[in-house]
């Protein structure tokens, strides 16, 4: 399935762009799994095992925070365009909703002084303070900032840490029984980078801000396998269900399929950025570590892929223009075959 597809990600992995990786087409009922190249390289060479887990970093956007969002949405207990302030009452403006954070669209300046260096708290109150530029509504500009906020806001409708909530809502009913926030073994995780501070990562969040927040962060910090990746890409497929379990209205899932941005033409849903067009559109988020999924709920196929491409050191600017190589590759022999 998918030769070309295949072919890029092994010459990926040949150029050193990444150790290796483990990813899986869907196809309506048939899904094929696939493991290429190392899961380390430093401080040894370690073979990519079934059941690996990635720090998927802001795969966790989408597969926790929106989905809680969305289900309290759903129950009312928030609106899309209730402004923040409503239910994060420390929060410093009043114009801001959670469209703009769900959207990109905030206009929120992410930049804290010496941020590595606060704690949890000074890091929480720095994050409600932070100013808003001109451009909010007008566009998308991704950050962290807005599901931090949407975290501690989910935190207040819930009174419960957010990892708990996230538990509780999401990886419980999907039953995703590998997923986790806190890892017993790190050697069953993917190391990340070789971090000039913290030595090599495993088994710990990469994410700076995660990091310092711990349980209380909605941008990153879910640690997951291939398997459960699946199993909620195929959720999304399902319209909101997994093997008899509801977790989204399937109206909900249908309604991710456009532009939620306030001027409607930025081309972002709820917390998912969108590929495709307005006549096809693809649910699509990544990961910092080198992780991503799209979902074409339309012709029932997904592309799930985890790498940890920041090991044990990380080239961003290469990486990315590889990354959306990739992803065309991979789009353009969907709609072959689909011919």
């Amino acid at each position: 399935m998918y030769p070309k597809t295949r072919k890029a990600i092994q010459s990926l992995i040949q150029e050193g762009i990444m150790p290796g990786a483990s990813y899986a087409f869907i196809e309506g009922n048939d899904v094929q799994h696939y493991l290429d190249g190392l899961a380390a390289i430093f401080p040894e060479e370690e073979a990519i095992k079934p059941g690996l887990l990635y720090d998927v970093a802001s795969l966790t956007k989408v597969m926790m925070t929106t989905t809680v969002i969305l289900q309290l949405i759903e129950e009312g207990k928030i609106a899309v365009d209730d402004p923040v302030q409503q239910h994060l009452l420390e929060y410093s403006s009043s114009e801001v909703t959670i469209r703009h954070l769900l959207t990109h669209t905030s206009a929120i300046n992410g930049y804290i002084p010496n941020r590595d260096a606060l704690s949890a708290s000074e890091l929480k109150q720095s994050l409600v303070q932070l100013p808003v530029g001109e451009n909010r509504g007008k566009e998308v500009v991704y950050t962290d900032t807005g599901m931090i906020l949407l975290g501690f806001i989910i935190e207040k409708i819930e009174q419960l840490p957010l990892q708990q909530v996230f538990n509780k809502r999401v990886l419980q009913p999907l039953k995703l029984e590998d997923s986790t926030f806190e890892p017993t073994d790190v050697n069953q995780c993917a190391p990340t980078e070789l971090h000039p501070k913290r030595g090599l990562i495993r088994g710990e969040v990469h994410d700076p801000k995660a990091f310092v927040l711990k349980g209380h962060c909605g941008s990153a910090g879910l640690f997951s396998s291939l398997k459960d990746c699946l199993t909620f890409a195929q959720m999304m497929l399902n319209k909101g269900e997994s093997n008899g379990v509801r977790v989204l209205k399937e109206k909900t899932v249908e309604g991710l399929l456009k532009d939620w941005t306030p001027t409607g033409d930025l081309w972002r849903s709820l917390g998912w950025n969108l590929k495709g067009n307005k006549d096809h559109p693809i649910l699509f988020h990544t990961g910092f570590t080198g992780t991503f999924i799209l979902i074409d709920v339309l012709e029932q196929k997904a592309f799930v892929f985890l790498s940890n491409r920041v090991h044990p050191k990380s080239h961003t600017p290469t990486y990315l223009e590889k990354r959306d190589m990739l992803i065309d590759i991979y789009l353009k022999e969907k709609r072959k075959e689909q011919n």
